[in-house]
């Protein structure tokens, strides 16, 4: 599987409509590749909190729409990152508020293949614990993969934060996850983190995990970069450095399997007890 993870840089002088055509071209620059993925809310800014009520848009809003057409025209399966969602029927979570932190996939033909809501909000009831909702469910979703001929890859959705919660990990693992797919807005400051949890959600699920982080400083948070794929047995494919970078790397999903058959530790998972 050809895949590249754009790890857009940006700051908050560029204007929205100027980095979304910019992401678009870049997604275009990537034709040949089987997955594209960007970074976590990299147009209305990650950590940008007081534009994400004004820059909300649906899942069929503009930047969908300039994502759509730029996975269609390069005939990629696009990970468009996230947006920041508000629903046109004034949808409403439990707690009452109406947005979400929402993952959008593309098929090749600019289809909307797959959604994903953010499960683990950050901000310890700040930032978006208190204006947006969580989401609920699990994302899976079948990623092309002509050159192994075994079939597509099961690719599950996650998003930042919840890199640090291991059972969702699990959940997704059972829920028969090959890859997972991690765009991000993490900070420099806990970049050792990002770097470190990748690693382990590979190793312990026996999965390839592409985690693609951002670049440059908004909203006055440096951003810490080091995109990163990362294979079953803990190895790295390929790792960016911090600055804006295109990362392209062709992964044999094979070796889940093989190294599923070769080192059997998921066989023996004891939990739950009773």
């Amino acid at each position: 599987m050809r895949i590249a993870l754009i790890q857009l840089g940006y700051d908050d002088r560029e204007p929205v409509p100027e980095r979304v055509t910019r992401a678009a071209d870049l997604v275009r620059a990537q034709a040949g590749h089987d997955l594209v993925v960007l970074p976590e809310l990299w147009a209305p800014g990650g950590f940008s909190y007081r534009e994400w009520d004004k820059r909300a848009e649906p899942i069929d809003g503009p930047i969908a729409s300039a994502m759509s057409s730029a996975a269609r025209d390069a005939g990629v399966m696009l990970h468009a990152g996230s947006i920041i969602e508000r629903t046109l029927d004034g949808e409403r979570g439990p707690e009452g508020k109406d947005l979400w932190n929402t993952s959008l996939v593309f098929a090749s033909d600019g289809s909307l293949a797959a959604t994903y809501r953010k499960i683990h909000r950050f901000g310890f009831g700040q930032g978006e614990p208190l204006l947006m909702e969580a989401g609920d469910a699990l994302s899976l979703v079948d990623v092309p993969d002509p050159l192994s001929g075994a079939g597509p890859a099961r690719a599950a959705l996650s998003t930042c934060y919840d890199l640090r919660f291991p059972e969702l990990y699990r959940a997704q693992l059972d829920a028969g996850a090959t890859l997972f797919v991690i765009p991000a807005a993490w900070p420099s400051a806990r970049v050792r983190h990002w770097t470190l949890l990748a690693h382990a959600r590979a190793i312990e699920n026996q999965c390839v995990v592409v985690a693609c982080n951002t670049a440059g400083t908004h909203a006055g948070v440096e951003m810490g970069g080091h995109s990163q794929v990362v294979l079953p047995t803990g190895d790295v494919a390929a790792m960016a450095g911090t600055d804006e970078q295109v990362l392209s790397v062709e992964v044999d999903m094979g070796v889940v399997t093989d190294y599923r058959a070769s080192f059997p530790v998921l066989q023996d998972r004891r939990l739950p007890l009773g």
